[in-house]
């Protein structure tokens, strides 16, 4: 064969790595790859299932070859089609980038589900404006500009319904919020988080304490209180209160949970307006009155 009639070869007989239409589950990666390869599709489909399964990264692989790989018969792929037209129609190429960090994100972390990280509203968000963004074969041969402000159209009424989303999901977490607050009559101007008290005199230790969301540990087992009642009230809206007393002092307590539980020297009730008491006599007698509206209540005497 002559160099002269090696250059008219036909482009059919060149082998194009593309997404096959007929042989195909999802996108027809797999067909694609094992009519490039001459392999069995099985093989690649079992192989991208494993690598899910180990990690995550095989449906990660299997997306980007998606984008990458051109569709049987067609010349550009999905990504190399938007990056073409990238300067008439930025949207898309937004779109584009805003998948291809989350897949990166993610693949740098070897892991399938979100954690806390940014990348699962990256793909979210990447992936809907790629979806709004579409256009049939017949319409891409439109004009540009059209296209652009199309895209401009809908990327617009997508924002919008995120932020009505948004605004509804907030009136609604405010609405139970307000719902949660009444029906445990909680006051955040009572505090929020972790507060502990060591009292060690009569003269430190206040009549009240009170928290409205978190834990409240009132520490009373060095306290050198008087003869005679003590009296002393402490509360936790939501969350957890725990009162550690002296080891010979008697107890006069009252304690309850709108809903929780509640554990006094031991012993333990739980469940909607749980409560116990205790009852004892002797010289020094601290008289508490404790409640929680949700969580727990925990008397506990100190041991040396």
């Amino acid at each position: 064969m002559s160099e002269t009639q090696a250059h008219t070869l036909p482009n059919d007989s060149v082998k194009r790595l593309e997404r096959s239409r007929s042989d195909r589950m999802l996108a027809g990666v797999c067909g694609g790859l094992a009519k490039y390869f001459d392999i069995h599709p099985a093989v690649y489909r079992v192989g991208f299932v494993v690598l899910t399964l180990l990690g995550g990264a095989g449906i990660l692989i299997y997306i980007a070859a998606a984008l990458v790989m051109p569709k049987e018969g067609e010349e550009d792929s999905f990504a190399s089609g938007i990056l073409r037209q990238r300067r008439d129609r930025p949207w898309p190429v937004i779109g584009l980038g805003l998948v291809g960090i989350a897949l990166a994100s993610l693949l740098a972390k070897a892991t399938l589900w979100p954690q806390g990280d940014a990348w699962f509203l990256l793909l979210v968000l990447g992936a809907a404006i790629l979806w709004i963004t579409r256009h049939s074969r017949r319409t891409t041969q439109t004009d540009a500009t059209a296209l652009a402000k199309e895209d401009s159209r809908r990327i617009g009424r997508l924002f919008k319904g995120i932020a009505i989303a948004f605004a509804t999901l907030l009136a609604i977490l405010l609405v139970g919020a307000a719902v949660f607050a009444s029906a445990f009559d909680v006051h955040v101007s009572h505090g929020v988080g972790d507060h502990s008290y060591i009292v060690t005199s009569a003269q430190e230790l206040e009549r009240s304490y009170t928290l409205g969301v978190g834990k409240l540990t009132l520490d009373l087992r060095e306290a050198a209180l008087p003869a005679g009642e003590t009296h002393l009230k402490v509360r936790v809206d939501v969350g957890e209160l725990r009162v550690i007393v002296p080891e010979g002092m008697a107890l006069r307590v009252k304690a309850n949970a709108q809903l929780g539980q509640v554990e006094i020297l031991g012993k333990k009730s739980e469940g909607h307006h749980a409560k116990r008491t205790v009852s004892q006599n002797g010289e020094q007698v601290l008289v508490l009155d404790a409640h929680v509206g949700l969580g727990e209540v925990r008397v506990l005497r100190a041991v040396r």
